[in-house]
């Protein structure tokens, strides 16, 4: 068998429920962690749980696990490019300054005063 022709892999059935039922409990992980206030460390919590998902979409439902190995390096250009886009969204929310000089996003320095009335 030559390196050109395409070999077809087969994905058990367990293997996809397995997937699906991850995927549910990292949204429901989602969901909680929305509900659970951790500070400025919401965003890097919400981005690591979607970088997970969409890792295990890419990896089986999109089959990327079992492509050749040029399709593997544009993809991992791909993920380079998202680790990229993370780090200077997460560099510009660390230092990102309100309009009232106060260095916290204002959402959070709001949630924080209305919880101080109470």
């Amino acid at each position: 068998m030559s390196e050109q022709e395409h070999v077809e892999h087969i994905v058990p059935p367990g293997v996809y429920a397995t997937i699906i039922t991850s995927l549910l409990i990292l949204t429901l992980l989602t969901v909680y962690a929305a509900y659970v206030d951790m500070g400025r460390y919401n965003i890097v919590v919400a981005l690591g749980i979607a970088t997970l998902k969409a890792t295990l979409v890419v990896l089986f439902f999109m089959h990327a696990k079992y492509v050749p190995r040029r399709t593997k390096l544009v993809i991992m250009a791909g993920i380079f490019w998202l680790a990229l886009l993370l780090f200077m969204t997460l560099s510009d929310y660390v230092s990102r300054v309100d309009y009232r000089g106060v260095r916290y996003p204002m959402t959070q320095n709001i949630t924080r005063s209305v919880e101080q009335r109470s």
